[in-house]
């Protein structure tokens, strides 16, 4: 009898240990979860209870946990187990040094490709943000921030980008240190997203990238400055 073909070797050696649908909406729960606080940073995820929580068994689970560590959300070691991430200093520059490249290109694709779109989406963001302040919500701004760097990047109309998209919910609503989230320092990122979005709606790409990439460095700076502060770990 001849030996097996490579490919169907292959075909005799898959096995789903779970359904994918049920995998990416366990994953999906945990994952809003985490970008909700409702999972701190730091905080140990118990496979146990979270199984009995959800009502689902622990394969499933363990599916689930592990798409959301190969997303970056999730760390896991023999000793301590699954925890949701958390950033020191270090992690906070390389994270927004990404940011920079990221926010950059999508706002440069943005004026070139949505100008037409941008007002009629952007401009209701930047008035969510505004309402955010009086009273002071951080929560609704956070959302509406996040909501507005990813509206620019569906803009940009770039598949690869939209990808990146992950790492605008990490750094606005895991990574970020309370203190960035001061009225001062809203008040001015408002500013910017304004300007930014007029750049965008008017199509002159150069000064929507030099805008973008600005916006994103003044975080960095702060960021600078609240670790000589002492205020970061």
């Amino acid at each position: 009898m001849p030996p097996a073909s490579p490919a169907a070797a292959t075909r005799v050696e898959l096995a789903w240990h779970s359904r994918p649908r049920l995998v990416d909406e366990v994953a999906q729960v945990l994952r809003e979860r985490i970008y909700a606080g409702e999972f701190a940073p730091g905080q140990s995820l118990r496979q146990v209870q979270l199984a009995e929580a959800l009502k689902i068994s622990r394969t499933p689970l363990r599916e689930a946990l592990r798409k959301l560590e190969q997303e970056g959300l999730l760390t896991s070691d023999p000793v301590r187990g699954v925890r949701v991430v958390q950033a020191n200093f270090e992690r906070l520059l390389e994270a927004y040094a990404v940011r920079e490249m990221v926010d950059a290109l999508a706002a440069r694709l943005a004026a070139e490709r949505g100008a037409g779109r941008a007002g009629a989406l952007l401009r209701p963001l930047i008035a969510a943000q505004r309402a955010a302040l009086r009273p002071w919500n951080p929560g609704r701004y956070t959302q509406a921030n996040v909501d507005f760097h990813n509206a620019i990047i569906e803009l940009a109309g770039n598949e690869f980008l939209r990808a990146q998209t992950p790492i605008v919910r990490m750094t606005s609503q895991i990574f970020a240190p309370k203190a960035l989230l001061q009225r001062d320092r809203v008040d001015g990122a408002i500013g910017e997203h304004a300007l930014l979005a007029a750049a965008i709606e008017a199509g002159r790409a150069a000064e929507a990238e030099r805008l973008a990439r600005a916006h994103i460095r003044s975080t960095i700076v702060s960021l600078k400055r609240l670790a000589k502060q002492g205020m970061l770990p």
